[in-house]
């Protein structure tokens, strides 16, 4: 099989994003740009990935990390430049290269293998990637001959009447043979307004020496799309949502509002899953089968078990085991583990801890670096008082004990299985098994204390 090679251009600042953050590291549906290109290249069947980088360098190769090799581009002097900054690592080698823009996150690894297989089945020394426009102004033309070869590329502005009129637009993706690449880039020059080296010009380099030039016309525009500004980069994540939720729906996954329900690109959902509207789910959650996502929810970075049930709650990088449920109202932070069929009721936020099995937590409860075990109540308005002023400390509670209402429980302090928390207590001290800790003021009524108050107040 023939060697594959990506050149991806990742170098240019973007200025008309108006961002600090460079262009190709912004995000579309939880993932930069770069990525969703990386990975369909890889996924394309890619042997040697090369990116090319410029403004912001430091920060893409900290995303992409070893998934490619990197070249610097200090100057940004035109597309081919860009693309000869990789000949130190790709000008020797033979094969077939795939010359990418980070921008254009809505490219499939479907349309990049039709391309590369379209180019290798052709012996072509390049082909242009296009796409059938019914607006094309603003796009360069692909212009055929009678043999439906590459004749040239027109710029709008350069485009006569007829040229003008051809909706075979260059998307600006291409594929070349390696070696003749690297020749043709050295003979480009930039003897044009903007002084810079042009990755077309390769196109009528090698038609001036009689070598095949093809064009493979993709069948969805909609992956053409280029992100420039903040615009584009809307109408891209509205493309992606769209995309990333039929793909949910297709899978089983029930979805009553995909037009308000946003969902990343790393997410998994499991069959009979059926997902309210006004719902996000983001990172690399994984939700498990026949879950019930209600409306409002956030669920991110989290592992959902099956049988599930979230009522307008917030989740985050936490796991709910089988048959939990929680809200509504609620907000499990990072590092919790919310066991086999517990329930979390309204008002409920729990932090860095570990509720057993069967536990309920009715609600406006707090519980914060705290590990409970199985069959525990807890009753409403407990708090789990984790922090001194300087540091955390933990709590643990033993299986089948009761929380009464109100209950402050100091940490550190332990309480043991089967034991018992009377309502409004302090607890600050362990708590045996089988034991009853209660910690409060014995009541004392002050009789005749109403009459005691001045007129205005009785």
């Amino acid at each position: 099989m023939t060697n594959r090679f990506a050149v991806v251009l990742a170098a240019g600042q973007g200025t008309r994003m108006k961002s600090k953050l460079y262009k190709v590291l912004h995000q579309v549906c939880g993932k930069a740009m770069v990525e969703h290109v990386i990975d369909q290249v890889e996924t394309a069947g890619v042997d040697k990935v090369v990116t090319v980088v410029g403004h912001g360098a430091d920060s893409v190769k900290e995303i992409l990390d070893v998934r490619s090799e990197y070249v610097l581009q200090e100057e940004q002097l035109g597309t081919g430049h860009a693309v000869l900054q990789a000949v130190d690592v790709l000008g020797k080698e033979v094969g077939t290269t795939l010359v990418i823009c980070g921008d254009t996150p809505l490219l499939t690894a479907e349309t990049l293998s039709s391309l590369l297989a379209y180019h290798e089945q052709h012996d072509a020394k390049a082909t242009v990637l296009t796409a059938h426009a019914d607006n094309p102004f603003g796009y360069g033309r692909v212009i055929r001959n009678t043999e439906k070869h590459v004749k040239k590329i027109v710029e709008q502005k350069d485009a006569s009447t007829e040229e003008a009129s051809v909706q075979e637009i260059n998307t600006g993706t291409y594929v070349f043979d390696n070696q003749f690449l690297f020749e043709a880039l050295s003979l480009v020059k930039n003897d044009n307004v903007q002084g810079e080296y042009y990755l077309p010009d390769v196109i009528e380099i090698l038609k001036n020496k009689n070598e095949i030039v093809m064009a493979y016309q993709m069948e969805n525009m909609d992956e053409a799309l280029g992100v420039n500004d903040r615009i584009a980069l809307a109408e891209a994540a509205n493309t992606m949502k769209k995309r990333i939720n039929k793909k949910h729906m297709q899978n089983g996954v029930t979805i009553l509002d995909p037009a308000n329900t946003y969902i990343e690109a790393d997410v998994i959902i499991g069959s009979d899953t059926i997902v309210e509207p006004n719902v996000m789910i983001k990172g690399k959650t994984i939700i498990g089968e026949e879950c019930m996502i209600g409306s409002s929810s956030v669920i991110c970075d989290s592992k959902i078990g099956n049988g599930v049930r979230v009522t307008s709650s917030h989740i985050e990088q936490s796991e709910m085991v089988d048959g939990s449920n929680i809200g509504p109202n609620s907000h499990i932070r990072p590092n919790s583990i919310i066991g086999e069929n517990v329930h979390i009721g309204n008002y409920v936020e729990v932090k860095n801890s570990t509720i057993a099995k069967d536990t309920r937590v009715g609600h406006l409860t707090y519980i914060g670096d705290a590990d409970l075990g199985e069959n525990i109540n807890v009753g409403c308005g407990t708090v789990f008082v984790n922090y001194d002023g300087k540091n955390k400390h933990r709590t643990s509670v033993g299986d089948n004990s009761f929380i009464g209402c109100n209950v402050n429980l100091v940490a550190p302090v332990n309480v043991a299985n089967n034991a018992f928390l009377a309502a409004g207590s302090t607890i600050t001290k362990n708590v045996p098994e089988g034991a009853m800790g209660i910690a409060r003021s014995r009541q004392e009524n002050k009789d005749g204390y109403w009459k005691k108050l001045p007129p205005s107040q009785n």
